[in-house]
């Protein structure tokens, strides 16, 4: 396609920021790329879900252009939240207040007919994120935003949330504070999305443990909450 030569031709900025399947090239000032790593990835849903939220008035980057594998997206300034808790641990109950403010503000939104179901409802589904953590947010001057919508799905919010405290919950972070920051935030986060999520939170253990990259730490983690949460 024309229009992927010349994406590819003008991401010549380096690589902005790796995630786990995509990597994200600096265009210009206000624009960036993000371009899968492996064939058959198609961004389609991906964008029109964005642009979706965006009409609904959901904190997401503005759409620009689109290829089968790329994305020219609105460049936003600001770090993660996951970097804004290294650099401000005293802030940690706040962002995660914030973080699950997210979570309620989009599962405020009925999803539409054309995504995907993932952890179904009897008819009412919603939009869910399925990888809503610190990591995915950027705090621009403008608020938060929500970054790679590439696992999203519809279906029950309490899904959602239970992702999220596994992912966040099982992450292999070092020191006793940085594991009691973790701790503080995930009761910030049930205590503000609006959502319980036990009765998804075995589902999304199983799911997390199936992963293959986990390290040795996650994979204990997640065993031993899969052990208490099977327990009478």
């Amino acid at each position: 396609m024309a229009g992927d030569v010349s994406l590819r031709q003008n991401a010549r900025h380096g690589v902005d920021r790796a995630g786990r399947d995509a990597d994200v090239f600096a265009l210009d000032e206000s624009r960036v790329l993000r371009r899968y790593r492996h064939e058959g990835r198609s961004t389609c849903l991906e964008s029109r879900l964005m642009t979706h939220l965006a009409a609904n008035g959901y904190p997401v980057p503005k759409v620009y252009e689109v290829t089968d594998t790329d994305m020219v997206l609105e460049r936003l300034t600001g770090p993660t939240m996951l970097e804004a808790l290294a650099q401000r641990p005293w802030q940690v109950r706040s962002l995660g207040r914030a973080l699950g403010r997210l979570h309620h503000r989009l599962h405020a939104l009925s999803a539409p007919a054309w995504l995907p179901k993932r952890f179904g409802t009897a008819g009412n589904d919603r939009v869910l994120h399925l990888d809503l953590h610190p990591g995915n947010v950027v705090l621009t001057a403008h608020g938060p935003v929500v970054i790679d919508w590439s696992n999203a799905r519809a279906g029950d919010p309490a899904a959602d949330v239970a992702m999220t405290i596994v992912t966040v919950g099982s992450a292999d972070v070092p020191g006793v504070v940085a594991r009691l920051g973790r701790g503080l935030l995930l009761r910030a986060v049930q205590g503000s999305c609006g959502t319980d999520p036990a009765s998804r939170l075995q589902q999304a253990l199983n799911i997390k443990l199936a992963d293959p990259n986990l390290t040795a730490t996650e994979a204990a983690w997640l065993r031993n909450r899969a052990a208490v949460s099977a327990g009478p």
